[in-house]
């Protein structure tokens, strides 16, 4: 793929790395590429970070054909710049444009894009410990006309922010509330693309958490309204005598990249790991009856958040005396260890930006 580049009159000033914070602070620069109907893709740049013009009728603006991929760039201690699996996010990201009927973005054009922006903008990845580069690629439909349709044109891109550590504070445990009246997501619907609409929707529940005292949302199937799926940004894992249980991608839940990473290392230190419907009766009572040992939420944001209580309706558990589980912190510093490259990456998941 060729892609011309277009220089900044004025580099910006860097950010303290100790108060990056999350989603702060966009790099000089961002990749764009277009897409028509007539010409398929076209014009693969990298240009100054700065407003997008869009006509007031973009069908994007009125029907969110929109979707969005999360990963991040990191610096070893040897100054070496990695990606965590890209391929996986590409492959997200085409399956999410399928659902939408959006056209596909070619995994190696994915990943050349990717490799190629943070190659430009490799002074913006942080060295400080906890700190890496978050890597945002889009896409979204241009054409100015109304009506419900797949569109004639289209925009993909890559944006990025230098991060901290996803909460500021660390990875303490949070508090959980489980909604029972809203869903996120039903068979047959858009639950495990990666679109905006899908958090969106999932807002109200958030705000409702909030409002209670709760940091997050677990949400239960759309159907039933019995069955544990994923946390509003995060999928979810939870410990039960000593085996690991998360629900299944059935169309519902985010595949996401972390939960897929949890699970092969889970399975390599000899956990039996159940991609299996669990009922929230069954997690109360295993909570109350001393079985449940750990929750955590799995996601490229924060890694991994532990979980120290859930509440349903009335029902309260804490989960290991509020405090981060053994397990727990062993796949966070397992997971970020490869990432950071501080860590043998015997599964061959970092990739290089040269």
């Amino acid at each position: 793929m060729e892609i011309r580049m277009e220089k900044c009159k004025e580099l910006k000033q860097k950010p303290d790395q100790k108060h990056l914070g999350f989603g702060k602070y966009m790099t000089d620069y961002m990749f764009v590429m277009d897409w028509t109907k007539d010409e398929g893709w076209k014009d693969a740049r990298i240009v100054p970070y700065a407003p997008i013009t869009l006509e007031p009728a973009c069908v994007t603006l009125h029907y969110a054909q929109e979707t969005f991929e999360g990963m991040k760039a990191y610096r070893t201690a040897e100054g070496k710049i990695q990606l965590f699996r890209p391929e996986m996010n590409a492959k997200r990201m085409i399956n999410s444009n399928a659902r939408l009927c959006m056209p596909e973005v070619p995994e190696d054009m994915f990943v050349e894009a990717v490799k190629a922006l943070v190659k430009v903008e490799e002074d913006w990845v942080p060295s400080e410990p906890e700190t890496s580069l978050y890597i945002r690629p889009f896409m979204f439909a241009t054409e100015s006309a109304l009506g419900v349709h797949m569109a004639t044109a289209y925009k993909f891109m890559v944006i990025c922010c230098p991060v901290g550590a996803y909460y500021a504070e660390g990875i303490n445990p949070v508090k959980i509330l489980v909604e029972d009246e809203l869903v996120r997501a039903v068979k047959g619907g858009t639950g495990f693309t990666k679109c905006g609409g899908n958090y969106a929707g999932s807002i109200l529940g958030q705000v409702k958490a909030e409002k209670m005292g709760y940091s997050q949302v677990l949400w239960l199937d759309g159907e039933h309204r019995k069955y544990v799926e994923e946390v509003g940004t995060m999928n979810i894992m939870f410990k039960i005598d000593g085996e690991i249980y998360t629900a299944p991608i059935e169309g519902t839940v985010l595949p996401g990249v972390t939960r897929d990473s949890m699970i092969h290392i889970l399975r390599d230190w000899g956990y039996k790991v159940n991609e299996t419907r669990l009922s929230i009766d069954d997690l109360m009572k295993a909570g109350h009856d001393g079985k449940l040992e750990e929750v955590f939420g799995t996601g490229t944001a924060a890694v991994i958040s532990p979980v120290g209580e859930l509440r349903y309706k009335d029902d309260v558990i804490t989960i290991n005396d509020f405090k981060i589980g053994e397990l727990t912190q062993k796949l966070y510093d397992t997971l970020t260890g490869i990432q950071w490259g501080k860590l043998e990456d015997k599964y061959g998941w970092t990739v290089e930006v040269k």
